[in-house]
Order: structure tokens, then C-alpha cells, then sequence
């Protein structure tokens, strides 16, 4: 990707997306273009954990799903929260799912760090967070939003690890406290999300803290439409400053992780690929290269420069 950028300062975007191979070539140019002309140095920040499993990308066809992830390292289980009904029955709100989800996860991890607090404020800071990432929040995109902050605020999560030998399992929710509004609407100040503010669970908060990776947010504005593209950008963010030599992966072992939802599993390269080419577009750090049964991930740069350290 390297090669993307580099014919983009010498040459410009137009003769860059003449070169731009793939089917979403225009968009990986387009993507690179406009993360080398934003001067925007805000910093984001994502539990480790994410970085290294995943939400669904699209909506499971069952809202009572219990949606898995498993990898070498760590297995992740979310189970979706419930809502009465007017009957008073429960009724499964489902898992979060796309793109905006992890929006939303990435602002209230990134507020939450930035105060130092678990309290975060939702509605009227979460739009004008929208806006910054230049996303649309009217209509149709407005109630995606109030629908995927239902089910992150609902729905638990567990996290299995093992180190050393050792299995370290981690139960907890997203949110412990919200307060809802009726309304859809998330323009001009006529509703929000959450009328007062979230609060962070208390274990969540504190696996955050210890272990927050951070992320570029010119970057994330940038394939902020692109599910895959931003699991990768996270993933990559957290690995390849902590190599110490290059790091071979095949396509089974990425497909464990990045291909669940993906019902034939010869599709998966090609998706993988593209979403890789997205997210080295906005960071041109990341030395990746694919191979003929995987991709190689060599020793990188942070795509925050400044910070030099991951903890975690």
C-alpha cells in the first residue's frame, strides 16, 4: 500500500485511481487520498480485546443469537440483552452488528479515557462525534444509531483467554445504566440517544484502562462505512508494533477471526483483501504483505505516532 501513497504525492489522485486495481480500487485511493490531506490529529482508543475478535457485520438472522469469535488466543461471547414488551414479556433485542456499532463502541471508549470517567455522555456529544467522523446522522442513519446503542447497552459479553496455560474468563456488560428517549431523531437537537449519559460497567471501564490501544481517527473517519475495513485498522493497530519479527498468517486462522458471517469460506480471501487494501489506505505505516496462503505482518509504527506504547 505503500505504493498507493506514494504515486498519490508524486502523481495525484487521478492518475493513482487509473492504477487502482480491484474492484475497490477507486475507494482505496479515495480512502489514502483523503487520510494524507486530513490534518485532523485526534486520537481514539479501543480495548485490546476488540482488536482481537469482533462484532457481526451484518444483522444475524436470529435477534436471539449468541454471536462467537474464537481465535488462537481468545474466545468471545455476546449474548444479546432483552427489552420488555407491551405485554411484559422479554423479548430479545439482538447483538450489535456493522459498522456504526463500532462507531459507537470507539466513542464510548474514547470519551470514557478522555475524561477518566465511566460516566459518558450520549446524545448531543455522541451526534456531534458522528459529525466529526463526517457521517450522516439524519433518518434512516439516525435510527441505525438509537438501534445498535439498544443493543450494545443491552448485551453481555465474555472473554476467554488463556496465557501460560492459565484460562482467565471475564463476564461483563458493556453498560451498566442508560436512560432512553422515545424520539429517532438525532438532528438539530430534537433527541438523543440516551437523555442523561451512559455509564461504563465497572470491569469494562477497568480492562479499558489497562489495556487501551490507540487508534487515528482521520484514519477511522475515513473507512468508517466498512465493517471489516475498521476490525482490520484495529487489529493492526494493536499487532504489528508489538512484533519483534515477522509474523506469518494463513487464510484458516484469519478467517477464525475476521471470517465469521461468511457462509462460504472461498469467499473470504477476496473480502479480507479488500478490506486490508481499505485499512493500509489510512495506514501507511503497517508493513503487510500477502503471500500465496496468507499474509506476512512485519514490525510497524503505531498509526499514533505519538503514542509510542500499547498497553496491553
Amino acid at each position: 500500500m505503500g505504493d498507493v501513497h506514494d504515486l498519490l504525492l508524486k502523481e495525484g489522485a487521478t492518475v493513482a485511481r487509473a492504477y487502482a486495481p480491484g474492484r475497490r480500487g477507486p475507494r482505496v485511493v479515495e480512502a489514502a487520498s483523503r487520510w494524507l490531506s486530513d490534518e485532523d490529529i485526534s486520537t481514539g482508543f479501543v480495548y485490546s480485546g476488540w482488536c482481537q475478535t469482533g462484532l457481526p457485520h451484518r444483522k444475524p438472522v436470529t435477534e436471539s443469537l449468541v454471536w462467537k469469535v474464537q481465535t488462537d488466543a481468545l474466545t468471545l461471547l455476546v449474548e444479546p440483552g432483552f427489552r420488555v414488551g407491551t405485554t411484559g414479556a422479554p423479548t430479545p433485542v439482538g447483538v450489535p452488528y456493522g459498522a456504526i456499532a463500532r462507531l459507537i463502541l470507539i466513542y464510548l471508549q474514547s470519551e470514557a479515557l478522555r475524561t477518566g470517567s465511566r460516566e459518558v455522555e450520549l446524545g448531543g456529544s455522541l451526534r456531534a462525534f458522528l459529525k466529526r467522523l463526517s457521517s450522516s446522522i439524519g433518518g434512516k442513519t439516525a435510527k441505525i444509531v438509537k438501534d445498535q446503542a439498544d443493543r450494545l447497552s443491552r448485551c453481555r459479553l465474555t472473554f476467554h483467554s488463556t496465557r501460560n496455560g492459565v484460562g482467565l474468563l471475564v463476564n461483563q456488560n458493556i453498560v451498566d445504566c442508560a436512560m432512553f428517549v422515545e424520539s429517532d431523531s438525532l438532528e438539530d437537537g430534537q433527541g438523543s440517544l440516551f437523555v442523561e449519559k451512559a455509564r461504563l460497567s465497572e470491569v469494562f471501564f477497568q480492562q479499558l484502562t489497562h489495556h487501551a490501544v490507540p487508534l487515528d481517527e482521520a484514519a477511522i473517519r475515513h473507512i468508517r462505512n466498512s465493517s471489516m475495513a475498521l476490525d482490520v485498522y484495529c487489529w493492526l493497530a494493536y499487532r504489528l508494533h508489538a512484533l519483534r519479527g515477522p509474523k506469518h498468517l494463513t487464510w484458516a486462522a484469519l478467517a477464525g477471526q475476521f471470517g465469521m458471517g461468511i457462509k462460504q469460506r472461498k469467499h473470504f480471501r477476496a473480502a479480507f483483501t479488500e478490506s486490508l487494501s481499505l485499512a493500509l489506505a489510512v495506514y501507511p505505516d503497517a508493513r503487510v504483505d500477502l503471500a500465496p496462503d496468507g499474509i506476512v505482518l512485519r514490525p510497524s509504527n503505531p498509526p499514533v505516532r505519538k503514542l509510542t506504547a500499547v498497553v496491553g
